[in-house]
């Protein structure tokens, strides 16, 4: 996106209304990649952490999460140019968005 091109990074939005971080996640895995909601098996929040970015001037708040899903193929909208499914060892071998391989340790 805009920030960070380039860059290898999960599914992503902004806590930015009054719905709840569960409502909020299976919206982007909509929005993003065409999941149904009926198509997630389980939904595990990490450790929310301040991710700072000077480039940028802007401080994130991050709300890890890990979906598991019980389906393969998605359907990528605008946000993104390509998906790979990966380990998280090849992950890490990626060129991450900065702060996501603290995430990657998290659930891990």
């Amino acid at each position: 996106m805009n920030f960070y091109p380039g860059f290898w990074n999960g599914i992503s939005g902004f806590l930015d209304d009054k719905k709840s971080l569960e409502q909020k996640v299976k919206e982007e895995m909509k929005e993003e990649i065409g999941i149904q909601s009926s198509k997630i098996k389980k939904i595990r929040l990490g450790k929310i952490f301040d991710q700072d970015e000077k480039k940028y001037g802007k401080t994130w708040i991050v709300h890890p999460v890990l979906v598991e899903i019980n389906i393969d193929r998605i359907k990528l909208d605008w946000e993104a140019k390509k998906y790979k499914w990966v380990s998280f060892a090849e992950a890490k071998k990626l060129k991450l968005l900065p702060g996501f391989d603290r995430i990657l340790k998290e659930f891990n």
